[in-house]
């Protein structure tokens, strides 16, 4: 590790990352994103994850879901569009993309074929960063070969498991990291493998050490609403880097807050989500 750049996130760095907002500003200032999200059974993915970008402040937010979605979707989060895909239980086809200035893929919608031949329709037709998570990390883990398409810079966030079938086995943790930064540098591409300390590897070779979050974290939906997050952040026209550094430390953060109230066994992503915006006020208004 001693040739590369390490560096554990602070505070003061994500206050230097976070822009100050023009207040003549409106939504078109703060990007157009669209979420590819949930499946039959997992449209909870979708709700944690599309509430957590618009928390995250993106100007303008699609999701893009299976029909049976659709009722969840418009009364749990008005402020978001809905598109629906032709089939009720799954994502099985893709919209124009031209417009949109990121991609947030994975939370929730299986790895069914017709979902995975949806994903390398969209991985080959969008040419900026991309968040990819969950599912969509599987689907690619099972066609390496598609790794050639996806767009520079853009964003993996596995857990361990998924790292593992994304880049393979390793014999301890100083293996894994290894892997890790290697996979980055090869593929031109941010990895934030997700865990005790998250790791932010670079295709730079810069390394980030997460210092935020808790073991009340460690339940399903965490995940979904870093997602939504880092693909807020890289709508509204932060760095590939940045929006890792900067996502990572205020999930984290989001977490720590809200477990005060809850406690780590009764911590919820949707509390998490709900703390999200005093994460950002202990950053900015800070004395």
């Amino acid at each position: 590790m001693e040739q590369y750049n390490y560096e554990k996130i602070s505070s003061d760095r994500i206050f230097r990352i976070l822009e100050k907002r023009n207040p003549f500003s409106n939504k078109g200032d703060f990007g157009n994103a669209i979420l590819f999200v949930g499946s039959y059974g997992k449209m909870g993915a979708a709700t944690l994850t599309s509430t957590a970008c618009l928390r995250t402040g993106v100007g303008l937010l699609t999701v893009y879901i299976p029909k049976c979605g659709y009722t969840i979707l418009q009364t749990s989060i008005p402020e978001a569009m809905v598109v629906c895909d032709k089939e009720e239980t799954m994502i099985t086809a893709a919209i124009p993309l031209h417009h949109f200035n990121v991609v947030g893929i994975g939370c929730g919608i299986g790895t069914c074929r017709e979902t995975a031949k949806a994903l390398k329709k969209i991985i080959r037709s969008f040419d900026k960063p991309m968040v990819i998570d969950a599912d969509a990390i599987n689907i690619i883990s099972e066609n390496k070969e598609w790794l050639k398409w996806i767009p520079e810079e853009s964003i993996f966030t596995p857990h361990a498991k998924e790292f593992e079938r994304l880049v393979g086995k390793s014999s301890n943790e100083i293996e894994r990291k290894k892997m890790q930064i290697e996979f980055s540098q090869k593929h031109h591409v941010y990895v934030i493998l997700k865990g005790h300390e998250t790791i932010i590897s670079c295709p730079n070779g810069n390394i980030y050490l997460n210092t935020t979050g808790n073991a009340g974290m460690a339940k399903g939906g965490s995940g979904d609403a870093l997602t939504g997050m880092l693909t807020a952040f890289l709508g509204q026209g932060y760095t590939p880097e940045n929006t890792c550094i900067a996502g990572v430390y205020l999930h984290g953060l989001a977490g720590d807050i809200a477990v005060k109230e809850t406690g780590e066994f009764s911590l919820l992503a949707s509390d998490l989500i709900k703390a999200i915006g005093k994460a950002f006020l202990a950053i900015t208004q800070r004395k």
